[in-house]
């Protein structure tokens, strides 16, 4: 009777042996295939990384490919430059057809990259309406990745550690190669969740945006300026007088302008934002011209000289009073974004940053030549 138990003791004993060897020979499959690919990107293998990181797979409303790849080769590489990962655990199922491998994944901080590359967007963004040539001009995938690079090369992004599971396959041939199933959740694991980070219609705060609009307007040429807040609606009618109007008012704005932003309120898809902005003072120019004007309509000069004439001179004067003003004025101004599921953005932004920094200006005060009695 003791022989027997200790045959079925010891039968028991070679399963549980045969079982463990076989499932520790799977698990090491299994660690062999994910080093295989996961060295692959921690030595920057071309392929590799731009497998994980391609204009498909970042900026899916991209529907054209890239005519240079130059740039999206440099930031793959740039990427995953200490791209690191270790080997947690790893399970396979019953019927060894199906595994996990459990990571720990170290990668660049892609919540700080997204954050800078939607800035950095938006502002391009609003230089392009700014310009000259905004029909001809479109933010293409190519600058995308050119705004990547550039953030990624000037930069000194930290890195940061989370968790990942990979799922593997085991193929029906008799050698039962195993394979990593690629899908949208590794992809964007294995880029620190860039993918998802790019996509979050949050991750710039309306505060955040404003300060965008704000630094990117602080920054501009006068010329830029100038189409950015609609100037030409002062000088509509092509008037000469009216345009040097335009251009030395926007001068003033470009030299006086500054901001600081405040809280903001949001609810549902609606926020405010309070700003401070100092720009010139437009009603201390209009008093002073208003009290120079009324010297002059009272003065037998102003008969003499006929309507047109007393129209140029109106236009001379309210230039003279604008180029030797120096007063600026703070204005707490509350601005208004909406989030369209992209991101936060301000409706008619130039039009709204016109009418807060010309203020009562941002019409021509002067009356036209055929008004005047």
């Amino acid at each position: 009777m003791k022989s027997v138990k200790y045959l079925l003791f010891l039968l028991l004993l070679l399963c549980v042996f045969l079982f463990c060897g076989c499932t520790g020979k799977e698990e090491k499959k299994i660690e062999e295939v994910v080093k295989r690919e996961l060295d692959l990107l921690k030595n920057l293998d071309s392929d590799t990384t731009q497998k994980y990181i391609s204009y498909q797979e970042l900026f899916p409303e991209e529907t054209e490919a890239a005519s240079d790849t130059s740039d999206i080769e440099e930031v793959s590489s740039l990427f995953f430059q200490d791209f690191d990962y270790k080997i947690l655990n790893v399970n396979v199922d019953k019927d060894k057809k199906n595994a996990q491998a459990d990571l720990r994944l170290v990668t660049l901080d892609a919540h700080a990259l997204a954050e800078d590359f939607l800035k950095a967007q938006l502002k391009q963004e609003i230089s392009l309406a700014a310009s000259d040539q905004t029909d001809d001009q479109t933010f293409s995938l190519e600058d995308r990745y050119r705004l990547l690079r550039e953030l990624l090369s000037t930069n000194d992004y930290q890195t940061v550690e989370r968790n990942c599971t990979i799922s593997l396959s085991a193929s029906q041939d008799e050698e039962k190669n195993w394979e990593i199933r690629r899908n949208n959740s590794l992809e964007n694991d294995l880029v620190g969740g860039l993918m998802n980070y790019l996509t979050d219609p949050d991750i710039l705060s309306p505060e955040d945006t404003l300060t965008v609009y704000l630094d990117t307007l602080k920054n501009m040429s006068t010329d830029e300026l100038g189409n950015y807040l609609n100037a030409d609606s002062i000088a509509s009618s092509g008037d000469s007088e009216k345009i040097q109007l335009a251009d030395a008012l926007v001068e003033h704005v470009h030299d006086s302008f500054d901001y600081s932003v405040g809280e903001a309120s949001v609810s549902g898809y609606y926020a405010t934002v309070d700003a401070t902005i100092t720009t010139f003072d437009s009603d201390a120019i209009l008093k002073n011209y208003q009290k120079e004007l009324d010297t002059y309509l009272s003065s037998v000069d102003a008969v003499i000289d006929g309507s047109q004439k007393r129209y140029e001179k109106s236009y001379s004067m309210l230039l003279d009073v604008i180029d030797k003003s120096t007063a600026t004025k703070t204005v707490e101004t509350t601005f208004t974004l909406i989030n369209d599921g992209a991101s936060w953005k301000l409706e008619d932004a130039g039009t709204v940053f016109g009418q807060a920094l010309f203020g009562n200006l941002s019409s021509s005060p002067v009356e036209d030549a055929d008004t005047q009695s």
